[in-house]
């Protein structure tokens, strides 16, 4: 094992230089792969009902780097018990246990009793419309270019949903994904905490601008006891978790991996982290800030996983017709909000629906006033263009001009998840759309842009 584990240090060696950290913890990153590999392959087979197979191969092909260590993998798909347990070259177990109502749980010891007193009833999810097909031809056309395979990257694209003025008026999917397929949002999960975070503020029960109330920073001469709602919202905290940015073989090695695969209590983690920068003063996009953002609205609506999903349901889906949502949790009972919910590709686009139509759900207004641009609006030294809780066009930084530069207007703003999941809002034509993939590179941001693009030129005028 000690050889075989060694050899996963000396491929990251290869790709990224990092020898002293390399070979210091090789087994870390061997935990961190397991655990990303056993829980994302479990929900895609237990919740988005996909082949075992075909799952990790995509994900495998989309993850840079992977192929240095992915015929090391042995994934053990345990359909009756509903579990998955991967290990990496016969060592680095990890167990992921579906839980009906709420996905997967990666497992890591001890009692997990929150589950029976978590699983709320369902939605009533009723009859969804028939699948939309478009008649406008040049919409179409670019769903066939959304789909069609280049040479650059595979784009592995899963779903495509357009909304124009609060309807679907084309949707499209790939052979093994249809409706009501749940997919995973992966880090577009952060805008729809965004969400319920405005809600709070709505009703005068958060203030962006207080210190976040985590206990672990109410000690007396904690710097940390200055991080606000805010902070962790535009990624600002300044907490020494590492980057979120990448999905690569490398970034097994960065503290916000191990938070969320190899620690049991990751909002507990999160809370410990030391300050690298003064809060507020830094841009560092990293899932610890969405982790402890998603325990203080937790607390604020009573402190269980069944509270919350309970207000997230009463006060968010529910009003937005969204029917096929699962959000998960790690052993602890913290909701997982940096990367994993699901929904159907259409609840994502009636998600970006809400942003698209100010705030409101019908007649009902679910954002406070002024919500919506404060999630636009820009992050002073996010590079990428980021908001709060949301990637934004409304600057000049490089993502915003990438973006602009391939055909998506600026007033556009996205969730926007690893391996091409992108929720786009453009207010200006009330549009959304909602494209998902398995798609590794840059996520196909290029190809997203010109559909919004095309979509845009195709809906001017109906």
């Amino acid at each position: 094992m000690l050889a075989k584990t060694g050899w996963v240090a000396v491929a990251a060696v290869a790709i990224f230089g990092s020898v002293s950290v390399a070979i210091a913890r090789p087994e870390t990153a061997a935990r961190v792969m397991t655990g990303f590999t056993s829980r994302t392959v479990c929900t895609k087979v237990f919740v988005s009902r996909l082949d075992p197979d075909r799952a990790l191969a995509e994900m495998m092909e989309a993850t840079a780097g992977s192929w240095l260590v992915s015929w090391g993998f042995d994934v053990n798909v345990d359909r009756p018990r509903g579990e998955v347990v991967t290990t990496l070259f016969g060592g680095a177990a990890a167990r992921a246990q579906f839980h009906k109502g709420l996905g997967c749980v990666l497992e890591h010891g001890g009692a997990m009793a929150w589950t029976a007193a978590a699983v709320v009833p369902p939605l009533a999810r009723g009859d969804e419309p028939p699948l939309v097909e478009t008649r406008n031809p040049v919409i179409a056309s670019a769903l066939d270019r959304a789909f069609a395979e280049d040479a650059s990257v595979r784009k592995n694209t899963k779903a495509v949903v357009v909304m124009k003025d609060g309807r679907i008026i084309a949707e499209r999917y790939a052979p093994d994904h249809d409706i009501e397929t749940p997919v995973m949002g992966f880090s577009a999960t952060k805008s729809v905490f965004n969400a319920l975070a405005g809600i709070l503020v709505r009703d005068g029960r958060l203030n962006l601008d207080a210190p976040a109330p985590i206990a672990q920073w109410r000690t007396a001469g904690d710097a940390r006891g200055a991080i606000t709602i805010d902070h962790l919202m535009r990624h600002t905290a300044g907490l020494a978790m590492g980057s979120s940015l990448m999905a690569s073989l490398g970034s097994a090695w960065e503290p916000v991996n191990r938070m969320k695969f190899i620690e049991r209590d990751m909002a507990a983690f999160a809370a410990d982290a030391q300050l690298e920068s003064a809060p507020g003063s830094k841009w560092n996009y990293h899932d610890g800030n969405t982790v402890l953002l998603a325990r203080v609205i937790t607390d604020a609506v009573g402190g269980k996983p069944a509270d919350l999903l309970r207000f997230a349901l009463r006060e968010l889906f529910a009003p937005l017709g969204m029917r096929h949502v699962t959000i998960e949790f790690d052993a602890a009972g913290n909701a997982e909000a940096s990367s994993q919910m699901l929904a159907s590709a259409r609840d994502w686009a009636r998600f970006g629906e809400l942003f698209a139509a100010d705030g409101f759900a019908g007649e009902r207004r679910l954002l406070p006033r002024g919500w919506v641009d404060y999630s636009a609006t820009p992050t002073p030294g996010a590079f990428v263009g980021y908001g709060a809780g949301f990637w934004t066009n409304r600057d000049d930084s490089f993502g915003a001009q990438y973006r602009l530069k391939h055909g998506m207007p600026r007033d556009a703003f996205l969730a926007k998840g690893q391996f091409g999941q992108y929720v786009v809002v453009v207010p200006s034509e009330r549009l959304v759309v909602a494209r998902f993939g398995v798609t590794g590179g840059m996520n196909d941001v290029e190809g997203v842009s010109r559909l919004v693009a095309e979509v845009i030129t195709a809906t001017r005028g109906e």
